[in-house]
């Protein structure tokens, strides 16, 4: 049965009987050289197969494994640069916020507000989302059930906003690692929104990497193209054009090169898949 069809941006719409949605984009706004770069990359091989797509950068990655680990350029001039590839794109945007403080001034640039998995149940960040009235992207913590996003959605729509789309991506397994149980895409479907999955965060190896979380960047593509198979309204994918050198999370992020392809597979996989819908 199709999820409700949410409207994010003109022209861009995730759910229903909409086609497949990708959420793309570097972990981390590294310069705003680099984020409009990625953007236009990604623009050019979406539009090429008719894909829609949001951009996703963040301004700040608060939740960071080190005290030293790099977080972002910071609400200023990481909007600033996202701005800039509003302005330059025309792509719809997409960027965490980590504090209720910060939904207005993000939701002033961005079309889709995400919620980190750790802060999820955080019903300030997420009331405070909602009342922008942009859609608004909860990442399940991995740490909980998919039904335990009911209240995450509760918490939203209490607000008066129903543009809410609900992401999994992994749930803890033992220590440093992360394991996706795909019976919890049918159930956060069965939640009333739309769902997306991230491949990228779901082969994140958490802390493993000497004070930086590892990943298995391997396996990005097995769990995208089992996803999309079982049926969702949306993939997102950190995507880098050198992931080795990349800011953070770089073990997780897909190499830009080996997107296409892969879009190519998860299409032919979601015109299987959409009929069971």
């Amino acid at each position: 049965m199709p999820t409700p069809r949410i409207e994010i941006a003109d022209g861009v719409a995730v759910g229903g009987d909409g086609p497949l949605l990708l959420i793309a984009g570097p972990d981390v706004v590294e310069s705003a050289e680099h984020a409009l770069r990625m953007a236009r990359a990604l623009a050019a091989i979406a539009r090429e197969r008719g894909v829609p797509l949001v951009f996703k950068a963040s301004f700040d990655k608060a939740n960071r494994t080190s005290v030293d680990s790099p977080r972002g350029p910071g609400l200023e001039q990481g909007l600033a640069a996202l701005a800039r590839v509003r302005r330059e794109t025309g792509l719809a945007l997409t960027t965490d916020i980590h504090g209720p403080e910060q939904a207005q001034p993000a939701a002033a640039v961005v079309d889709l507000l995400q919620i980190p998995a750790f802060l999820c149940r955080q019903t300030d960040l997420l009331v405070a989302a909602g009342r922008t009235g942009r859609a608004v992207n909860v990442k399940k913590g991995q740490f909980l059930a998919p039904d335990d996003l009911a209240h995450a959605l509760g918490k939203i729509h209490s607000t008066g906003n129903a543009r809410v789309l609900l992401t999994e991506r992994g749930t803890t397994f033992g220590y440093h690692n992360l394991v996706v149980d795909f019976r919890s895409l049918p159930r956060l479907r069965a939640l009333g929104a739309p769902v997306c999955f991230d491949a990228t965060h779901s082969v994140q190896l958490p802390g493993a990497a000497d004070g930086r979380s590892g990943g298995e960047r391997a396996y990005i593509a097995t769990l995208a193209r089992a996803a999309v198979a079982v049926g969702v309204d949306a993939l997102f994918l950190e995507v880098h054009d050198d992931p080795d050198r990349a800011l953070c999370d770089g073990p997780n992020q897909l190499p830009l090169a080996d997107l296409p392809a892969l879009l190519d597979d998860l299409l032919a996989l979601d015109r299987c898949s959409r009929p069971r819908h």
